[in-house]
């Protein structure tokens, strides 16, 4: 038995940062104390920064293997060439032997010094070699150039932002914002749609002229002149489907899922996985028993209301694969927990789900330094509710939409309040929503719990405007999509938005929060290519979602995890906010900066939390949304 897959090399997360300036003024070591002390959360074992006249380069280190050697800013031999990277390279023992043969110089046994030596033997190129989660930027001196770059999926960030005189970049917001020259000007476009989605979509941020490096691109940045250039070098393609049967189809499955944990499993600490129970955190249990790591430790978080609490599941997979498994139960209604975490995103964010995420963080933390999670899947094999009721949605369509709406209203005028979006009447109402609405906007009707209509409502007058509506700008994905089926081509988008904006946005947050790396096998992007592959019936079978993961793993994990229904990792919040967190909203939304200075209406407020108080409907997305950016607001603009 394993006790980890030991090797001889260093990983880090880290958190990373730099500035050029385009005068040619030399940069102040001044101006890198404080963007590290902004970033220490992301690497406490240790910093740097280099100086190089006009550019600088910073890092903060967390370290997976502690081998000395990893110190960055790191350069290659001649130190022509220099490197800030946060992230893991996990195949580079690969390329490292190939390094080595075409006569390259190792000074180290990290990660980073193969893509450094990679960079010089492809150029550009070299991007499409890594497999790994990762944002890093090259600083090229000999060819004045700065390459910024962010892997495929977007499991790492990076913010950055171009005034006339200056570029910087950071992998978080609240450090980016210690440059003197940061654009602090809010992007109320931004906003409009934060409120729709429950985050600011890629690229934009919340502030003007400061923007994300989307998934699978890089820019390449001339310091001397000040161009620059954003490009993709990697993109899935839903519109190519392999030739296999349902065995050929598990069978590859399997070896890629399998060989995508074995990479994850580099370290020479203890590893863990979040095992919520469900079947995604399953699956990557059996195969890290599979793959004999021992001892394996599982992590849990239990919640005293049912509807969130999946201990028992967890327990019976931690039984079944004897893994040393540590439960606690959560307190996630601690709002201070929810104002740190708002903090470090530096931009409103208001998925809920983001509380229990870091408590299992915090929790795990105390015991490895790494885990692994389930996440990606939904995305990837057509998991979600919402895809399955958009293949269906055709029916729908049979009837005129007027006699849709006129049915709808009839069903919904019976119905009892929505008191909670989870109960049987809230998923009626939301469906009845959906049966109402046009083709082209079923499924912005299921994503979207803050309408325009109400959004505009609760607006004051300094967020009343002329936006472009969330659904016009979800519509300009997809026509670039290359799903030709309609309903994957929904699984696709949100690989594109939400899967990089809210789900990994939380995930980074919530784990180098508190000092813990998250590592994802669903997004290997050799298991995102073979899932984009597969033609939608081995994803979806009659009601059955994820049919193939679940055929996969038939057998290996137990039938009533394979088979129960999806929880998904939430919270009570609209109970919360008829408790303990009405006082939030009246000490931070009524009183707060937001009502003061009229973003948001005091009377379009009232009158929502009123309704939600009083049980008349649930309101819970659009009020804690509000919150969280009454907090953002507060804590985060001047």
């Amino acid at each position: 038995m394993l006790c980890s897959i030991f090797f001889w090399g260093v990983i880090f997360m880290c958190g990373i940062a730099g500035k050029v300036n385009f005068s040619r003024e030399i940069i102040r070591p001044e101006e890198f104390c404080e963007v590290r002390k902004k970033l220490r959360h992301r690497g406490p074992d240790g910093d740097g920064y280099k100086i190089f006249e006009n550019c600088g380069l910073a890092h903060t280190r967390l370290s997976i293997i502690d081998i000395p050697g990893g110190t960055q800013p790191m350069s290659n031999e001649d130190a022509s060439i220099w490197i800030v990277f946060n992230g893991a390279m996990y195949n580079f023992q690969e390329y490292r032997s190939f390094l080595l043969k075409r006569g390259y110089i190792f000074k180290s046994n990290s990660d980073t010094e193969v893509i450094i030596h990679l960079y010089e033997e492809f150029g550009l190129n070299f991007l499409s070699k890594i497999n790994g989660m990762f944002a890093f930027a090259i600083l090229d001196i000999k060819k004045k150039k700065l390459i910024l770059a962010r892997d495929r999926l977007g499991q790492k960030p990076l913010h950055y932002f171009k005034s006339n005189n200056v570029f910087a970049f950071a992998s978080e917001l609240a450090a980016l914002r210690t440059f003197s020259e940061f654009p602090n000007t809010i992007n109320f476009q931004a906003i409009h749609h934060y409120f729709s989605l429950q985050y600011v979509p890629c690229p934009m941020t919340a502030y003007e002229g400061v923007f994300k490096l989307p998934p699978a691109h890089y820019i390449e940045l001339d310091i001397v002149s000040g161009n620059f250039n954003l490009s993709r070098y990697w993109n899935l393609d839903f519109s190519k489907k392999i030739n296999l049967n349902e065995y050929e189809a598990l069978s590859e499955l399997y070896d890629i899922l399998l060989d995508s944990v074995k990479l994850r499993l580099i370290s020479d600490v203890p590893i863990g996985v979040f095992l919520s129970g469900g079947l995604d955190s399953s699956i990557i249990t059996a195969l890290m028993a599979d793959l004999g790591v021992y001892p394996l430790k599982t992590f849990t978080v239990g919640f005293t209301e049912k509807l969130y609490d999946e201990r028992f599941a967890a327990r019976k997979i931690s039984a079944k694969f004897a893994t040393c498994h540590y439960e606690k139960m959560g307190n996630p209604d601690d709002f201070e927990l929810l104002k740190n975490l708002i903090m470090k995103i530096g931009e409103p964010y208001s998925d809920s789900s983001i509380l229990p995420t870091a408590l299992i963080s915090k929790f795990a933390s105390e015991e490895v330094k790494v885990v692994l999670g389930g996440d990606g899947a939904d995305e990837l094999f057509c998991g979600y509710y919402r895809y399955l009721l958009m293949r269906y949605s055709s029916f729908a369509d049979i009837l005129p939409l007027s006699l849709r709406s006129l049915l709808s209203r009839a069903i919904n005028s019976i119905l009892p309040s929505v008191v909670n979006e989870r109960s049987f009447a809230g998923k009626i109402f939301r469906l009845l929503k959906f049966f109402a609405e046009k083709s082209e906007k079923k499924y912005y009707r299921i994503i979207v719990r803050f309408d325009e209509e109400l959004k505009k409502s609760i607006y004051g007058e300094k967020l009343l405007g002329n936006y472009l509506e969330t659904d016009c700008f979800l519509s300009s994905f997809i026509d670039l999509l290359s799903s030709k089926n309609s309903v994957e081509k929904y699984s696709e988008l949100d690989i594109q938005t939400y899967l990089n904006g809210d789900i990994l946005t939380k995930l980074d947050i919530a784990s180098m929060a508190n000092s813990i790396e998250l590592r994802s096998p669903f997004l290997d992007y050799r298991v995102a290519q073979f899932a984009s592959s597969l033609p939608l019936n081995f994803k979806q079978k009659g009601r059955l979602r994820k049919y193939i993961l679940k055929k996969a793993f038939e057998g290996i994990l137990p039938d009533e995890i394979i088979y129960s229904k999806k929880k998904g990792f939430g919270v009570p919040v609209a109970d919360w906010l008829r408790g303990k967190w009405k006082k939030h909203c009246e000490e931070y939304v009524l009183e707060g900066r937001i009502v003061k200075e009229s973003y948001i209406s005091r009377e379009g407020f009232n009158r929502i939390l009123k309704e939600h108080l009083e049980f008349k409907q649930d309101h819970s997305y659009a009020i804690f949304a509000i919150l969280c950016f009454a907090l953002w607001i507060e804590n985060n603009t001047n």
